[in-house]
């Protein structure tokens, strides 16, 4: 594509893409390389800048991985993040050590808003901090920008080599203004105008796919889901009826979702597709029988889903392409390079080793979920479809802690079921990232009548987030909380408890597994 770009270079942290979508997020595209890409390859994508990531905890560790010191002699716009500013100061003669204290979380740093980096930011700024190592001492020819009572050199700059580095982490949501910092990089460093749009995406995607395609035959993974909702409509729009579109009903969705999912893509719906249903309920609780383990549960039902979709393949004939949604945090959370794995994702880490196809095709791989939204309301997808509540691939079978069975998916069925009823009727459901109930391996005592009972506890998890990479738990008010909690008690039959998850993420997942 001819279009500005900025290039991220991982180097093993778990924010590289959650700082390319915020990058995206200024209107420039952005894409991220290994720290092992050569000069050559990196001259060759023209970047109008680059930006170094978090990796490990020291640069000085045996297999940490570096950069060669001619990088920042090739004049283009370096942002050094974390361990990427650690590095910065490490090749080019700073000093860099253990630091005192390690910070973590939001801290208050004074920042010099003379500095390009800086500018319309608040002298104190709130940012989230993460480090074991620091810079002590920034290299000749680098002004120290910002400094935190623990970090000397919380950021220095280099503004005649166009040189820039941060300890703290600008692009999660904690860091107050760190939007406008990272708009201050890539507009007043790199000099980007801003050209990056969605549109310009599905044209794209639909003509790439077109030609890689050809005459070939395609199966599409359909859960009804916002990601492959829209990546079966853009297939359909790439290449029409080639693409046939099977939603396997895994026994382990919400309540009524098999059914809905049916009425809008099925044969009475709006989309012209070759629509196949598979009910697959009794061989996944046989699968998942006696696991407990989350990982393994997640394995098993990728597994499965694959050897189902293999099955289908066989009855409609030779297939050439498996179609999925995976997205951009999908292939994060389940490692990239040297990240770590966090979980593996059905689509992505759970796939088994043989798979029947000529190949596997993921267009959306390189998109964050607001991206996603956007490119289904370009693709004309009716809005209640696209901004639909995220569900994970394996479905219920990560929200329920422990043993999957059919009882234990009733209960989670029925208690989420309200959740979300109340949720909407209480006006709340537009400004909330994420909202389920799971189910807790937890049962305790309680009282119902006049009898005792020895019930499980339902978990309600609700979390505000742009981005699902990072996330707050959301403040639900307390008589929402109040009447959820008396319905699921009194209706749900097998909960005698409603606890709420107030977590966010990090230290913990948007998922309850």
């Amino acid at each position: 594509m001819n279009k500005e770009t900025v290039i991220v270079l991982d180097f093993g942290g778990q924010y590289n893409q959650l700082i390319a979508r915020r990058v995206r997020e200024c209107s420039v595209y952005c894409e991220v390389k290994p720290y092992t890409i050569s000069l050559e390859e990196l001259q060759a994508l023209n970047p109008k800048g680059i930006i170094f990531t978090g990796g490990p905890n020291s640069v000085y560790e045996e297999t940490s991985p570096g950069c060669s010191r001619e990088i920042f002699e090739l004049g283009i716009p370096i942002l050094g993040i974390c361990y990427g500013s650690q590095l910065m100061a490490h090749v080019l003669g700073g000093r860099v050590k253990t630091a005192p204290v390690s910070e973590y979380g939001r801290t208050e740093v004074e920042v010099d808003t003379k500095d390009v980096m800086f500018q319309d930011v608040s002298p104190k700024s709130v940012c989230w901090m993460s480090h074991t190592d620091y810079i002590a001492q920034a290299p000749e020819g680098f002004h120290v920008t910002a400094h935190t009572p623990v970090c000397p050199v919380a950021a220095m700059s280099f503004p005649e080599k166009r040189l820039y580095a941060v300890q703290f982490h600008p692009e999660v949501m904690h860091t107050e203004e760190g939007r406008q910092m990272l708009e201050n990089f890539v507009y007043r460093v790199c000099g980007c105008t801003g050209d990056w749009k969605m549109d310009s995406f599905v044209e794209t995607a639909t003509k790439d796919l077109r030609e890689k395609i050809g005459g070939g035959k395609v199966l599409c993974a359909l859960s009804g889901g916002v990601d492959s909702s829209v990546a079966a409509v853009l297939l359909s729009k790439a290449v029409g009826k080639q693409l046939t579109c099977v939603f396997v009903d895994h026994g382990l969705l919400r309540k009524n979702e098999g059914d809905e999912v049916e009425e809008v893509f099925g044969a009475n719906g709006a989309y012209e597709l070759n629509f196949i249903r598979v009910n697959a309920r009794q061989r996944y609780y046989e699968k998942l029988r006696g696991v407990t383990e989350p990982e393994e549960k997640r394995k098993i039902i990728g597994a499965e889903f694959i050897r189902v979709f293999e099955e289908e393949a066989k009855k409609i004939g030779a297939v050439d392409f498996l179609v999925q949604g995976t997205i951009y945090p999908d292939v994060i959370e389940s490692g990239l390079g040297k990240s770590a794995v966090i979980k593996s994702h059905h689509n992505v880490g759970g796939l088994p080793d043989v798979v029947e196809f000529k190949e596997i095709i993921e267009p959306l791989r390189m998109l964050f979920k607001d991206e996603v939204r956007k490119a289904g309301l370009e693709l004309g997808i009716p809005k209640h479809l696209v901004f639909r509540q995220p569900f994970p691939g394996p479905g219920l079978g990560v929200r329920i802690v422990g043993e999957v069975t059919e009882e234990k998916v009733k209960i989670v069925q029925e208690a989420d079921h309200i959740y979300r009823e109340e949720i909407a009727r209480a006006g709340l459901e537009q400004n909330l990232g994420q909202y389920f109930a799971a189910l807790t391996n937890m049962r305790s005592v309680g009282v119902m009548g006049d009898f005792r009972t020895y019930d499980y506890a339902v978990a309600l998890r609700a979390v505000n987030t742009s981005d699902f990479m990072t996330a707050e738990a959301a403040q639900i008010p307390w008589e929402v909380l109040n009447k959820v909690t008396n319905r699921i008690v009194n209706e749900v039959k097998g909960v005698n408890r409603v606890l709420y998850d107030c977590t966010g993420k990090p230290p913990g997942t948007i998922e309850f597994e």
